[in-house]
């Protein structure tokens, strides 16, 4: 017989916020709070608190599975209407969630984590700091506590910026709305116009698509050419059918202009015209390769960043879906190249090993590292584990405590 045991995890999640360093978001008497209940009651919003102790007092005696507040400051959190509040304006959000991401395995817990930190890192060097001029010291980062990194950006002077503005910012981050062709109309020796940001991104992806070009004309006839090949004939194929026209004569096509002597390194300077009548071939197999933007592109989750009334979850608190703490940290331990790189499957975990507790497994299959435990498991497998463990794998709704 088993159970899945979330109520007891109450009373651990209320002796939590007894004695916990609560962090205080600025201007807090003009946030909006929600707070989720354990179980599947519905959540209490339009809440709000004038300082920590009213707030680790309801903590403590109405304890939550999780705990939010507002992006946007009111006039009047307290009031049902979003209208009568009253929006003085929002912090810019940044949500980066590892189930998001393409080809990752949401069930190996440990490398989703690890990804999606770096992508946390890029979106802010790659992006944020050399695109927008953003500045450190308005930036908080946070482990989401579950799946994810969050970063907060509280410069005074974009707090007003509505969700066209911030939905902008988005389309940037993941090149929405990116033309490559503008790009590459240069005169003189190297045909890439001087552009940093995109421009250098669509030129390292260009430039890729060449080498891919170039391994196809190398290694005919060989399975790896051939699917190269057929995966770019059919992205290119796309574009084609929409245009009512045939796209396998002119990749062939394109495939010989590319054998003809220099000219890989001609078109690798940005000097397209050299390809002659394949010339808008090429133009079009680049618009196809989604790699070339996607590469390119920034990883963040577009409805969190552009709704100026959105909640997000609260630093200090535990995340009622895996009991891990939503912890703050420096940018540069987001570094992946950092000795001292941040580690949420050791530094935010609050529980204690404490008494061995029998779980018996709900889901496929999965692979967890609690601190310096690492398990890998299967559906009906039976585990004798720590309590730290053990309420990862049951807030999780991996594992039902076994019960005999």
């Amino acid at each position: 017989m088993a159970s899945s045991g979330w109520a007891r995890y109450a009373l651990k999640f209320s002796e939590y916020y007894k004695n916990a360093e609560l962090w205080v978001p600025p201007r807090i008497k003009m946030r909006e709070w929600m707070l989720t209940p354990f179980g599947n009651n519905k959540p209490l919003r339009h809440k709000s608190f004038s300082s920590t102790k009213d707030l680790r007092e309801f903590l403590v005696k109405r304890t939550p599975s999780s705990v939010f507040y507002s992006t946007a400051y009111w006039n009047d959190p307290n009031q049902l209407k979003m209208f009568d509040k009253g929006w003085k304006g929002a912090d810019l959000i940044f949500d980066l969630d590892g189930d998001h991401l393409p080809n990752i395995n949401p069930y190996d817990f440990p490398e989703m984590l690890e990804i999606i930190r770096t992508y946390a890192w890029d979106l802010w060097n790659d992006f944020l700091e050399p695109d927008f001029g953003f500045k450190e010291k308005y930036l908080q980062v946070t482990f989401s506590g579950h799946r994810g990194y969050h970063l907060h950006y509280r410069d005074p002077n974009i707090f007003h910026l509505d969700s066209s503005s911030r939905r902008e910012l988005v389309n940037h981050i993941r090149g929405n709305t990116v033309d490559v062709g503008r790009f590459v109309t240069g005169d003189g020796k190297d045909g890439w116009i001087k552009s940093k940001g995109w421009g250098e991104r669509v030129k390292e992806g260009c430039k890729n698509l060449i080498e891919k070009i170039d391994y196809i004309n190398k290694n005919k006839g060989t399975e790896d050419s051939k699917k190269l090949s057929n995966e770019l004939l059919e992205s290119m194929g796309k574009e084609y059918i929409r245009k009512n026209r045939q796209p396998k004569k002119k990749f062939e096509d394109l495939l010989k202009r590319f054998e003809v002597k220099g000219m890989k390194e001609q078109v690798m300077l940005g000097k397209f015209t050299r390809l002659g009548k394949s010339e808008s071939a090429f133009h079009d197999l680049i618009k196809a390769d989604q790699n070339i933007i996607l590469s390119g592109s920034g990883e963040t989750d577009e409805p969190v960043t552009v709704d100026v009334r959105r909640v997000i979850r609260y630093p200090t608190s535990l995340h009622g879906k895996s009991g891990l703490k939503v912890t703050e940290m420096p940018l540069s331990r987001l570094d992946p190249d950092n000795p001292k790189k941040f580690d949420p499957l050791s530094e935010a975990v609050v529980f204690s090993k404490g008494r061995n507790v029998e779980l018996e497994i709900v889901i496929d299959e999965g692979y967890i590292r609690i601190k310096d435990q690492e398990l890998a498991f299967e559906r009906g497998d039976v585990l004798t584990t720590s309590e730290d463990v053990a309420s990862f794998l049951i807030l999780k709704n991996w594992a039902v405590l076994n019960s005999k």
